[in-house]
């Protein structure tokens, strides 16, 4: 009877599975995967972008369709025969024959545009521009799980039936679930970048429970750890750095921004509003402080800091960089090769990357030495002032309001000295300040000046006596606007005490004439007592405060604003700040991608290849790329996110899902999860990670056959566990923990470890690296000071780069100089004696209860016997050296030498050794 049965179902199965087969028609050429490669491997490079030979442009279809220089179409829809096209692929003339001078193409290529153009010559899109939609899930029908019980069996969700049935297609097996030990290894560090503690693996061990993994995940989804991991990525994307960059490479604080990231990843904060934060936070109605924060992701951009510097040039390659950047981190697409023509192999237009950028042209950042504009954020005791400013504001109209906060928190527009021209005994002292000598004069032209007459000066009176600022109405000779005396014993009530002028910078507040719009301002500088070749002041930037409420003029208003203003903050945070309207920029083209020869204007939009959309500033521009009709955003994301764990992406070029970009293994399983994260976790990262490390695909066994491995080397239809090189963040923060060493403290200013002497000798800077003190030098690697021309050796080594550029993957190398680092580095071998001091016993002993702390599991006889062997050698060796036990010791910390030295040095050596197995280096 059973058999019966089970023969009924296998035929009603081969009838459904027939009856798909004759319904289905005949498949027609797909362009996206099967003409279009063709085209940009050997067609593309003189018919499209910059070259069109011959008028034929195989870029955009009406260009490949249109009349070319002959007057005919080369493509003739329907007709190969007649299409030039085609004839030229077949023809022995070696003038005509395409591709032309090069290697013919195959049979089956050739085969392939004949049917295409005989087909219709049906253009496509590629397949990343398509609209997201939710693949049906391979075999999970009741038919199919019929003919497919056991591999049903082995799949724990959905993802599983993705990866089975590309294994199908290839016959390739999967492999059983790994061993506890290395699951929990893993899993660590996938979601926290932590490894487990010698408790953590007993516990999971004793667990039998169905759901222990389950709850392990949980847990380490609540871990503020988590944060970090995940912050760690984001800084390769946000070039995220503590200096400017460039040949000086100065320091910048911008720390809270790397908080921000770490906070938000930790909150699960949806991905759709981690990104509209970062590219236009402070065009929210009411920003918060961290959300002006947010936007930081877009001034890591690297500052120009060095003396005879266009801040325009440098203002501008950072808005380029803002433009590529976006693209390739939440677009995944090579952008940056519109900038000075059409794309070569996608359909975008030369001017759509000018239109794009004019989103981001209209910052009030201009490449100058404070990194303004900034976030000011105030001491305790002025935090107190500000609140008292709010409650006077909270009666006034929201924009007197808005106008009051930005001035006093960034104290924005200001005019900076690059603004002047026509300067006479006068000139841009190291490119950055207004220097000038008695009888100097200097132009700002077309200042908007907007009837305020307050009128706020950053500078220094450098000469023995007060300098008299005389302001001219559009010329020298042109109406005095103000007489203004910068002097060095001024005691007016809002300006800096007597002599602070001569020691540094002031912020003084003077009262001018009311001017309308925009102004020519001449600023002329008189001191006799100061010599011919004498600075007589320097001037920072200059700004024109907001005029006072009236109904607050009576009010102690003024007094506290005032204060606010010229106070000191705690730190600073460089942040994006839109141009008001009378300071807009306008965004012309660049021909042949060149800020100096600008073209015509252009407004803002996006590339027509997504849609019509009117977008009119980047609070819309977020929504519209974190939004339903965005068919990249979330495939990228999830691309990105299963890099992470697997070592290389569905996609494994991470950063150009374009058609020049390598093909998804796994397509219907990549816009499966992308739709699955968008719509059913809403952009939520830790339902999603979770979603993806419940798959059995990821609690796989990194052990493999030859035989698998032949057929999928790199591990690209999960036929096991990836086994991965570990990063050198968690390289050395795994060291840390082992030594019981690391501090777990979250967030806060970026700390300085031990690092070699020498490393830091950068010209033109006088930066050092002084060591971080207590626990601060245990800090875990995402914390520490990044310097660009200098990265932290370890980061350096093990391919981690320096952020000029965002970074969209690290390429795993195999040096020397890794094992040199991770065996000699003082860090290291400093943690390799702490781990020793854990332990009360020596040799085997030692080594058996280490291996155990480390992995959860028994060391094989084999290595237990060569490290023995290591540990006895060693011993040996410095109990006939006394005097380098202790050398070594004091070399390693500062801790007291013990009696039994020569014990504690052969256990660290061993120690490090232990620290640079394969099963320390590699995610099992």
């Amino acid at each position: 009877m059973i058999r019966i049965t089970l023969a009924i179902f296998i035929g009603l199965a081969c009838l459904v599975f027939g009856y798909r087969n004759i319904v289905t028609p005949s498949s027609t050429i797909d362009y996206s995967t099967q003409v279009k490669p063709i085209l940009n491997k050997n067609c593309i490079s003189c018919h499209g972008g910059v070259k069109k030979q011959g008028g034929f442009s195989l870029l955009f279809q009406e260009e490949a369709l249109g009349k070319t220089k002959s007057g005919k179409p080369a493509i003739i829809p329907g007709h190969p025969e007649s299409s030039s096209f085609i004839q030229r692929l077949h023809t022995k003339n070696a003038e005509e024959k395409m591709p032309y001078q090069r290697p013919s193409l195959s049979e089956k290529e050739i085969e392939i545009l004949t049917l295409w153009v005989k087909e219709g010559a049906q253009w496509g899109g590629h397949w990343a521009y398509q609209k997201l939609q939710e693949p049906a899930v391979p075999n999970y029908s009741i038919w199919d799980k019929l003919t497919g019980f056991f591999q049903a069996k082995w799949a724990q969700n959905e993802i599983d039936y993705f990866v089975i049935n590309e294994q199908n297609k290839l016959g390739l097996p999967h492999a059983d679930r790994a061993p506890k030990s290395e699951l929990l290894r893993r899993v660590f560090l996938d979601l926290t970048g932590m490894v487990p503690t010698a408790q953590d693996f007993i516990l999971f061990e004793k667990d039998q429970n169905s759901n222990a993994f389950e709850k392990q995940v949980d847990k380490l989804l609540t871990s503020p750890h988590f944060g970090e991991k995940w912050g760690a990525m984001w800084m390769d994307l946000a070039r995220y750095a503590d200096t400017k960059g460039y040949e000086k490479d100065d320091g910048r604080t911008i720390w809270k921004y790397r908080d921000y990231v770490i906070s938000s990843f930790n909150q699960n904060m949806p991905y759709n509003q981690f990104i509209k934060e970062q590219l236009a936070g402070d065009l929210f109605q009411n920003p918060t402080e961290e959300q002006y924060i947010a936007t930081a992701f877009h001034r890591n951009t690297t500052n120009n800091d060095e003396g005879g510097t266009e801040d325009e040039e440098f203002r501008t390659a950072a808005i380029l960089d803002r433009v590529n950047t976006t693209w390739e981190v939440l677009q995944g697409t090579s952008f940056g090769c519109v900038q000075c023509h059409s794309h070569p192999y996608d359909p975008i237009r030369h001017q759509e990357y000018y239109k794009f950028m004019a989103f981001f042209n209209n910052s009030r950042d201009e490449d100058v030495p404070d990194d303004s504009p900034n976030f000011r954020h105030f001491k305790k005791e002025d935090q107190g002032k500000l609140d008292s400013l709010k409650l006077f504001l909270r009666q006034q109209p929201l924009g007197i309001k808005k106008e009051w906060m930005q001035t006093v928190q960034f104290i924005e527009p200001k005019i900076h000295p690059h603004w002047a021209d026509e300067l006479v005994q006068a000139a841009l002292a190291d490119n950055k300040y207004l220097a000038v000598r008695n009888g100097g004069t200097a132009r700002f032209k077309a200042v908007p000046m907007n009837g305020k007459t307050n009128l706020l000066i950053a500078c220094k009176n450098n000469g023995p006596a007060p300098t008299q600022l005389i302001i001219h109405l559009g010329t020298k000779k042109g109406p005095v606007v103000a007489r203004i005396k910068l002097d060095t014993t001024l005691q007016e009530k809002y300006a800096k005490p007597k002599g602070e002028w001569v020691k540094g910078w002031a912020y003084a507040i003077f009262k001018i004439p009311a001017l309308p719009g925009k102004q020519d301002l001449v600023w002329e500088f008189i001191n006799k007592k100061t010599s011919l070749d004498e600075n007589t002041a320097t001037i920072g930037f200059w700004t024109m405060l907001p005029e006072i409420p009236s109904d607050l003029a009576q009010s102690n208003f003024k007094d506290i604003a005032w204060k606010l203003i010229r106070s000191q903050p705690e730190t600073t945070t460089p942040i994006m700040l839109e141009n008001p309207i009378e300071f807009a920029r306008k965004t012309r083209v660049f021909q042949r991608g060149s800020w100096l020869n600008p073209g015509e204007e252009v407004g803002r939009g996006i590339p027509a290849l997504f849609g019509k959309k009117q977008i009119t500033n980047r609070l819309e521009l977020s929504d519209w790329i974190g939004g339903a009709d965005n068919p990249l955003t979330a495939r990228v994301a999830v691309n990105r996110f299963w890099e992470q764990l697997y070592g290389i992406g569905i996609v494994e070029t991470l950063e150009d899902l374009g058609s020049q970009g390598l093909a998804p293994v796994n397509q219907p399983l990549l816009d499966y999860l992308a739709y699955q994260f968008q719509f059913k976790f809403k952009y939520r990262p830790k339902e999603f990670l979770k979603f993806l490390v419940m798959s059995a695909a990821y609690q796989q066994s990194a052990k493999v056959s030859d035989k698998t491995r032949e057929k999928d080397p790199y591990n690209r239809y999960l036929t096991r566990g990836s086994r991965l090189r570990l990063s050198p963040e968690q390289l050395r923060d795994q060291a840390l923990i082992w030594a019981g060493l690391l501090a777990t403290k979250i967030g806060g200013p970026s700390v300085k470890p031990e690092q070699p002497d020498g490393i830091w000798n950068a010209p033109y800077s006088g930066m050092k690296w002084d060591k971080s003190n207590g626990e601060d030098q245990w800090r875990r690697s995402i914390y520490t000071y990044w310097r660009r021309s200098s990265p932290y050796p370890t980061m350096v080594s093990f391919d981690a780069g320096t952020r000029d550029v965002c970074l969209s993957r690290r390429i795993r190398t195999n040096t020397p100089m890794q094992a040199l680092n991770s065996l000699n580095d003082p860090v290291f071998m400093e943690a390799a004696q702490f781990f020793a001091r854990r332990y009360a016993s020596t040799d085997k002993p030692f080594i058996q209860e280490g291996y155990r702390a480390m992995f959860g599991c028994n060391i094989t006889d084999k290595k237990l016997s060569i490290l023995s062997a290591y540990y006895q050698k060693t011993l040996a060796y410095y109990k006939t050296h006394r005097e380098e036990s202790s050398k070594f010791l004091r070399l390693c910390s500062d801790n007291e030498i013990p009696k039994n030295a020569p014990e504690l040095v052969a256990k660290t050596l061993v120690a490090n050794a232990l620290f640079n197995i394969d099963e320390s280096i590699n995610k099992p």
